[in-house]
């Protein structure tokens, strides 16, 4: 009798000492990563099963694939199209509509494009805002930020991620993508690139010491986010990881650990597969890491890409680089903003108390539509930690979908607003359950606004548009989007002449 009394106060002691410790928290951000760009298959069948298609047989991802086999992969989740919005809804919660920061952030100023609203907000994050880092910190987290940033242009408080919330950054510029991928060329930090004594062009900070080596940036990166791992584990310290690679943005270079596995479909094509399965080999290299230093159990991932592919394989508009979806980075189409997310305990222990609060069931698939506005609002209420009194998210959080279910409370809508110019340009896309509408704005041409209505359910690849087929669910959906587009005070396009172009409901 007496051993089972030890033996239960020594496991009630195991559990308190667990329960003290908050769960470590990584976001594993790929930029440029579409949903087709991997091995990992998230579109589904008919019945609901993963499928395969051309380019899950072209990409090598085994550790996403180990990634998945220890989680819930997403069928259906929504991001914006370009980088700087997204990185600024991960970080806040809220909608690009609601923060302002609406495209882009060029680094050398206002990039609003011809009918861009003037008051967007291209200076990007503060040192007010408030932010997934700057409420982690409060907690008790160690915060760190591991590779691109472009949270704000040069001069801006959010150009240094330590201005918003993170206690350590390693790479993060404004910068939206390294001059080279290359150690041997200093990552392109070299003296012909100043200009009146500055360093003006997409220096990645605090690499030099793998400069003059055959290192690879993503190598870099990861080198040096396991070592900040064990220091934060060797504190003692909980610790959220922002691991934003740099990878697989242009300039496509060659990973020479890799390219050998690819020929076909073009140089810079080959060149950019072998850069995903660099990035893939970096989240191996940080599992291994998690489990080498005894905390994976105890180790939250959330894997994603910010925006669609922009794979040198095919024309913006058609099925090439998202196939087969249709379009591609920047585009109106599921292409732009469909995106690989993966959900995961580091390594499964059907002991460990947070993963009791928080199961997730391996190796399945969540069918429900997901955002990258959830994360911040999932987090929080996994560690049980107030949001910030008065701050607007405008995410949903993601426990119950986690755990394989439905959630009827999660609203399957998702708006991306774009009143700016890129692969499309100005318009609006609203999701609204099996349906799908573009607001096409077209300033500066004649004629109503162009419209187009997908059921994406029926035509998940976008070839049938039924606006003029279906007017009373075009005019519904047009009306459900002005509705969030006023609640989360959107800005809209702007002729020269200062008339503002706002939605109409045909």
């Amino acid at each position: 009798m007496k051993r089972i009394i030890v033996a239960c106060s020594l496991l009630l002691l195991v559990w308190n000492a667990w329960a003290d410790q908050k769960p470590n928290i990584v976001i594993f951000l790929v930029d440029d990563m579409g949903v087709m760009d991997t091995s990992v298959p998230f579109l589904l069948d008919n019945k609901g099963l993963p499928k395969r298609y051309p380019l899950n047989d072209w990409y090598r991802t085994p550790n996403m694939q180990r990634l998945a086999n220890q989680g819930i992969r997403f069928s259906d989740f929504s991001a914006q199209s370009v980088c700087s919005p997204t990185r600024a809804s991960i970080m806040t919660g809220e909608n690009a509509t609601r923060h302002g920061t609406t495209t882009w952030i060029a680094p050398g100023g206002n990039n609003r494009g011809k009918y861009g609203p003037q008051k967007w907000n291209w200076l990007g994050l503060t040192k007010s805002s408030v932010t997934l880092p700057r409420v982690l910190h409060a907690a008790g987290y160690e915060t760190i930020h591991i590779g691109k940033a472009h949270f704000g242009p040069l001069g801006s408080e959010g150009a240094n991620p330590l201005n918003i919330g993170f206690d350590i950054n390693v790479g993060g510029a404004t910068w939206g993508q390294p001059r080279s991928y290359y150690g041997q060329d200093n990552y392109g930090n070299h003296e012909k690139y100043k200009k009146n004594g500055k360093k003006l062009h997409h220096q990645v900070p605090g690499l030099e010491k793998y400069y003059g080596t055959d290192t690879f940036l993503t190598e870099a990166l990861t080198v040096e986010a396991n070592a900040k791992i064990a220091e934060a584990v060797k504190e003692k310290k909980p610790f959220f990881l922002y691991m934003a690679h740099y990878a697989v943005h242009a300039p496509f270079m060659p990973d020479p650990r890799f390219i050998k596995n690819y020929t076909g479909k073009g140089k810079r094509a080959q060149a950019r597969a072998s850069m995903i399965e660099g990035m893939d080999k970096s989240l191996g290299d940080i599992l291994n890491q998690l489990n080498k230093l005894g905390v994976a159990e105890n180790t939250l991932i959330f894997f994603l890409g910010d925006n669609g592919s922009d794979a040198p394989i095919g024309k913006k508009y058609d099925h090439g680089s998202s196939a087969p979806l249709r379009g591609k980075k920047g585009t109106c189409y599921q292409g732009g903003t469909h995106v690989p997310f993966i959900a995961a305990w580091a390594k499964l222990d059907p002991n460990n108390p947070w993963q009791k609060k928080l199961p997730i069931p391996p190796d399945s698939v969540q069918r429900q539509m997901g955002t990258v506005m959830d994360l911040y609002p999932t987090i929080l209420h996994l560690i049980g930690v107030n949001d910030v009194k008065g701050h607007i998210v405008d995410g949903y959080d993601l426990s119950t979908l986690l755990e394989g279910k439905k959630d009827p409370n999660h609203p399957n809508t998702f708006l991306m607003h774009f009143p700016h110019p890129h692969n499309s340009s100005y318009f609006t896309m609203y999701r609204s359950g099996d349906w799908k509408v573009v607001y096409d704005y077209h300033p500066g041409q004649q004629g109503p606004p162009h419209h187009l209505l997908f059921n994406i359910k029926e035509d998940p690849f976008e070839n049938n548009n039924l606006a003029s087929k279906n007017p009373e669910k075009l005019k519904t959906m047009i009306q459900a989007m002005k509705k969030q587009l006023e609640s989360e005070h959107a800005l809209y396009p702007e002729l020269p002449d200062g008339k503002i172009l706002l939605p109409q409901v045909p």
